[in-house]
């Protein structure tokens, strides 16, 4: 084993707390300041910490966390009322920028069709990582819009699924198999619902044996043990693994019941345990997320002097803003709500780093479009928490 992995992780949780809190003092989301963490330890800066796999396990570790929390805090009421808006959201906010990005990549800047569908397919994607913990640094996580955006996120997650499925099966083949498809929707839909059942059932489960044993300690514990159990879960059924977590923190929250199965419902005193004790533990590892984002970064592979860099890079970012945030008037609410909604779905993070290293491996991008892919994809990132906190300055 190498132990500077000690040394790394120290470096990081305590430069993403100092950079990330000064930055939150005034008034911007602790988010920016852990990513250009990453970036100014990574390859882009310093070069003084490589991404490698234990960093990246604590970094998801941090995020599904990060998913089982906002579960538990979510508005069961609230999240049904707006059931439909999230649902159009979620759909026109996946779809638009395939279709915009593909027009202009085809018909406009003459790129090969397979390319133009990858760039549309990295343009659909939304970081719910990114856009709960905005929102979470801006208090606004229990109001209408919030809700609208959290279940369009999820939603989102799974329909990026479905499209990185799809190009990559085109990439490798060239053609388009629907079985593959249809089976990737059958293990999607399985999991969604049965694993609320299942996960309720469990956390009743680890109330009757924390009775058992007379210790509420346990509590914590074996709930964690489940949130882990359920990523893996949802990541062997085709979703990804913060989902599995979210779905176990939405069944701990309070309000959550299933009509005939309401004596499984969990206890005040279990969710109270839970948010006490795990609270610590999302402080600890969640930025580590947020700076292995940064870390992934390398700019100084873009070569900034290049004027087709930055036409493309203008061009495209003008897309992945325009189609993302136009989502959020789609919907019938206040015009602050439409932008808070559609720039909350603008930021890329990490699934857009993930549609664009697909891409580098399967050799569609060529050196040029991975850097300008990248480069948009960081872009948005750093835009939609700016652009929120303006908004939400202006209107509140």
């Amino acid at each position: 084993m190498d132990h500077s992995i000690f040394w790394y992780l120290g470096l990081i949780v305590l430069l993403a707390r100092i950079i990330g809190d000064t930055i939150s003092k005034f008034g911007y989301p602790s988010v920016i300041g852990e990513i250009l963490v990453g970036i100014i330890l990574g390859q882009s800066v310093l070069g003084l910490i490589k991404p490698n796999e234990v960093i990246k396990i604590v970094a998801e570790i941090g995020v599904v966390l990060l998913l089982f929390q906002v579960g538990m805090e979510a508005n069961i009421r609230q999240l049904r009322m707006v059931g439909i808006n999230a649902l159009i959201v979620a759909f026109v906010g996946a779809l638009m920028p395939i279709i915009l990005s593909f027009l202009v990549c085809f018909f406009l800047l003459k790129m090969d069709f397979i390319v133009s569908l990858f760039i549309g397919g990295t343009m659909a994607a939304t970081s719910i990582g990114i856009t709960v913990r905005v929102l979470k640094d801006l208090d606004k996580m229990k109001e209408n819009f919030a809700q609208i955006v959290l279940g369009a996120a999820v939603l989102d997650d799974i329909l990026g699924v479905v499209i990185l499925a799809i190009l990559v099966q085109l990439s490798q083949n060239m053609s388009f198999e629907v079985n593959n498809i249809l089976v990737l929707f059958l293990y999607l839909g399985t999991f969604f619902i049965f694993a609320p059942f299942i996960a309720q059932l469990m956390t009743k489960l680890v109330e009757i044996l924390s009775e058992k044993l007379e210790n509420l300690d346990f509590i914590p514990a074996a709930v964690i043990s489940v949130v882990f159990i359920f990523s893996f879960l949802a990541y062997k059924f085709g979703s990804p693994e913060i989902l599995g977590a979210f779905i176990v923190g939405l069944v701990m929250s309070r309000g959550f019941n299933i009509p005939f199965l309401k004596f499984l419902s969990t206890k005040k005193q279990t969710i109270e345990k839970v948010e006490h004790s795990i609270l610590p533990l999302i402080w600890l590892f969640t930025p580590v997320f947020f700076v292995f984002i940064g870390l992934q970064v390398n700019l100084k592979s873009i070569n900034f002097a290049s004027l087709d860099f930055w036409i493309l890079t203008i061009i495209i970012a003008i897309v992945a803003i325009v189609s993302k945030v136009f989502a959020g008037f789609f919907i019938n609410v206040s015009f602050r709500e439409r932008l808070m909604v559609g720039f909350s779905m603008l930021p890329r993070g990490e699934v857009g780093l993930i549609f664009a290293e697909f891409g580098r491996q399967a050799k569609i991008y060529n050196d040029l479009l991975y850097a300008v892919v990248i480069f948009v994809v960081l872009l948005t990132t750093f835009i939609a928490p700016l652009a929120l906190r303006q908004i939400n300055k202006k209107y509140y």
